[in-house]
């Protein structure tokens, strides 16, 4: 088997004219609250703001799906994720979101690192995702 289908390592970055404490909120709110999934359509998801913490999706009537839970969380400049997050399968995940000041805002370098049976889809599309869900966030913000 090829190793590189196993890893799956994205990083990018983008800038917010906003303060720091208002753009970590903005990052839990579209990661909880304001998730969206597939075409953009609301797929809200619960995120427990402490280490230990979930990151789920509640279906009610005791179903759902664990994304994840908070490894690292120090506002307004870091929150480490670690699960399979969308991956229905063997996967360990982890999601870095790191937070700086600069002149006119704030930067947020986010980091997604897997190692796992990754599938073809997940891997073509995590790019465009995440790329979509920074945009969400500065534009919830600007």
């Amino acid at each position: 088997m090829d190793t590189d289908k196993l890893i799956l390592n994205v990083e990018q970055h983008i800038d917010i004219n906003a303060p720091i404490a208002e753009v970590f909120e903005g990052l839990i709110t579209r990661l909880s609250s304001r998730n969206t999934g597939y075409q953009d359509k609301p797929m809200p998801l619960k995120l427990e703001r402490w280490p230990g913490g979930r990151w789920f999706r509640d279906l009610d009537r005791d179903a759902g799906h664990l994304w994840g839970f908070v490894q690292v969380i120090k506002p307004p400049i870091l929150l480490e994720l670690q699960g399979p997050m969308f991956m229905s399968y063997p996967v360990a995940g982890h999601l870095s979101l790191r937070l700086s000041e600069t002149g006119s805002g704030t930067r947020v370098s986010l980091r997604h690192s897997a190692l796992g049976l990754i599938q073809d889809d997940h891997r073509d599309g995590v790019v465009e995702g995440w790329d979509a869900y920074l945009a969400q966030v500065r534009s919830d913000l600007t």
